[in-house]
């Protein structure tokens, strides 16, 4: 497995833009696909909460994993912010070829 792909939420829609901003500008995602309109439902220091939020679905490399995540725990609003790796198992070549040459692991 050489991709991934990572969920995350904020919780506005410019958050959204500028983590995604910072995550592509700095090579460590190919593409960050913003949706909005997700309702989340969680439990938070004991009580039960529910939450609009913004979901993001983040398309890099495994190997720059770590590079990524201190910079998105650095600018995540959160005090423990959602960020969940799935593998990408298959894909279009041409789509994970251009993913390669985006990703620039320092």
């Amino acid at each position: 497995m050489k991709y991934t792909l990572l969920f995350s939420t904020v919780s506005s829609f410019k958050k959204a833009r500028e983590l995604a901003g910072l995550l592509v500008s700095r090579k460590l995602a190919a593409c960050v696909s913003i949706v909005s309109g997700v309702e989340s439902h969680y439990c938070w220091k004991g009580k039960r909460e529910r939450s609009k939020e913004v979901l993001l679905l983040i398309k890099t490399k495994v190997s720059a994993y770590k590079s990524l995540e201190r910079a998105f725990l650095k600018y995540h609003p959160y005090d423990v912010p959602e960020l969940i790796a799935v593998p990408i198992n298959r894909g279009s070549k041409t789509y994970l070829a251009w993913m390669n040459s985006e990703v620039k692991v320092s």
